[in-house]
C-alpha cells in the first residue's frame, strides 16, 4: 500500500504503508531513542500526535503479547497504542526476539494504527527543527489531499485528549505503608512501578476527581506526565492549587506535565517550545548540586523560569537549549521534574528522586 505524508506547510513524502489503512492527521513530533518503540508508542503523552522514529530501523524485535486486563506489566505503558500514526525510515517484518509474540504491522494493525516507511526521517527531522513542530496528514495514494482532509482522524486535544488518557475511577495499589495520590493526566504505568518497588502503595486518581478529598487519604501527592498543552487544564491548576494552600502541607512532586501544572498553580507560566524534547539522551543539570544527568523526556512545553513567583527557584537546567526542567519551593515540600525518572525507555540516571521524594513524605508522615 503507497501512503502519502503531507506538513502543513506543503511539504510531501511518500512511502509504503504498513499498520492501518485509514487516513489520519495531528501534529508530527520526533523522538530520537534507539529503541524503546512499544513503550514509547503506549506513552500517553503522545496522544493525538503522528511520531516519527528518528533512528532508522524499526520493528526488529517485534512486540511483546497482548498485555492482560487491569494489568501494569513492562513493556507497556498504558493499555494501547496512544500515537495517531507511526513515520520510520526502515520497518522490519521479520523480528527476532525471545519475548517477540508479533509483529510491530500486526499490532498497529489491531489498534487501528496507520504507518508509513521509506520516510527520509532526517530529512523531515531536520525540517521540524528548522521550522517547529507542525501538523501533517498520513494517507492512502488513491485519495487526494482534499478527501484525506476531510475524512482523516483527528484527535481534539482541548475536547478529548484529557478525558481520554486517564482512568475513570480511583485505582488503588497496595505495596507498603506509605500511600501516595498519582494525579493521572495520561500517567505512565511505570510511575506507578517506580513507586510500587520503593515500598509505597498507590491511589490512582483521574485528574478531573475530587483532588482534596482524596488527598485527606494520602501521605503525599505525585503529578503526572500526559499530553498537550497544560494551560488548557485550568480545573486541575485550580484543584493543585488550592492542595498548596492548605494549612496542612503534603509533599508534592511533579513529573513531565505535572512540572508545568505545579509551575501554573504556583502562579508562572508556561510556553510552547519549537519542537519539543522527546528522547532518552537530554542532558540536564542539578543547579544544586551541578550534577549533570541523562535523561529520558517527552514534552511540547516548558516553564517560564523568570515568571517564577517569590519563593520558588529553579532546580534543573536544559544543557542543550538552557530551558527549565524542574522547580521547587524554597519553603514547602513541593518540587517538580520536566524529565522523565521512571523512564522507560531511556536511563534511570535520575530515579533516586522518587527515594527522595518518599523520604520526605515519610518524614512529614513522622512528625
Amino acid at each position: 500500500m503507497d501512503m502519502r505524508l503531507v506538513l502543513e506547510d506543503g511539504t510531501e513524502y511518500s512511502g509504503q504503508g504498513f499498520g492501518a489503512d485509514s487516513p489520519i492527521a495531528g501534529e508530527i513530533v520526533f523522538n530520537t531513542g534507539m529503541a524503546g518503540y512499544v513503550e514509547t508508542l503506549t506513552d500517553p503523552s503522545y496522544k493525538g500526535q503522528l511520531l516519527v522514529a528518528t533512528y532508522p530501523l524499526i520493528g526488529n524485535y517485534g512486540v511483546p503479547g497482548p498485555r492482560p486486563a487491569e494489568t501494569i506489566n513492562p513493556p507497556y505503558e498504558s493499555n494501547h497504542i496512544q500515537v495517531q500514526g507511526l513515520i520510520v525510515q526502515n520497518y522490519v517484518d521479520r523480528y527476532s526476539h525471545h519475548a517477540a509474540a508479533r509483529s510491530l504491522h500486526e499490532w498497529l494493525e489491531d489498534e487501528g494504527i496507520p504507518a508509513i516507511s521509506g520516510i527520509d526521517t532526517r530529512n523531515l527531522t531536520r525540517r521540524l527543527r528548522e521550522f517547529g513542530t507542525m501538523r501533517g496528514w498520513l494517507f492512502a495514494t488513491q485519495l487526494t489531499l482534499e478527501q484525506a482532509k476531510r475524512t482523516a482522524d483527528e484527535v481534539d486535544m482541548a475536547q478529548q485528549v484529557f478525558r481520554l488518557v486517564a482512568p475513570c475511577a480511583p485505582i488503588r495499589y497496595e505495596a507498603g505503608e506509605l500511600t501516595v495520590m498519582l494525579v493521572d493526566v495520561g500517567a505512565k504505568d511505570n510511575i506507578v512501578r517506580s513507586l510500587l518497588a520503593r515500598g509505597a502503595s498507590v491511589l490512582r486518581v483521574p485528574w478531573h476527581a475530587d483532588l482534596a478529598r482524596y488527598a485527606d487519604q494520602v501521605d503525599g501527592v505525585l503529578i503526572g506526565n500526559g499530553p498537550g498543552d497544560p494551560s488548557e487544564l485550568g480545573e486541575l491548576i485550580e484543584q493543585i492549587r488550592q492542595l498548596l494552600s492548605r494549612s496542612e502541607k503534603k509533599p508534592v512532586m511533579g513529573i513531565c506535565l505535572g512540572n508545568q501544572i505545579l509551575a501554573l498553580a504556583a502562579g508562572a507560566r508556561t510556553y510552547k517550545l519549537p519542537y519539543g524534547h522527546r528522547g532518552v539522551n537530554q542532558p540536564v543539570q542539578d543547579l544544586l548540586s551541578r550534577r549533570c544527568f541523562i535523561t529520558s523526556q517527552n514534552h511540547g512545553f516548558a516553564v517560564a523560569e523568570d515568571s517564577l513567583p517569590e519563593g520558588w527557584e529553579p532546580w534543573f537546567v536544559n544543557i542543550n537549549d538552557g530551558t527549565n526542567e524542574g522547580i521547587r519551593s524554597r519553603i514547602d515540600p513541593f518540587f517538580s521534574v520536566q524529565f522523565h525518572p521512571e523512564a522507560k525507555p531511556g536511563p534511570e540516571d535520575s530515579g533516586f528522586l522518587f527515594d527522595d521524594f518518599l523520604r520526605v513524605v515519610g518524614s512529614m508522615r513522622r512528625n
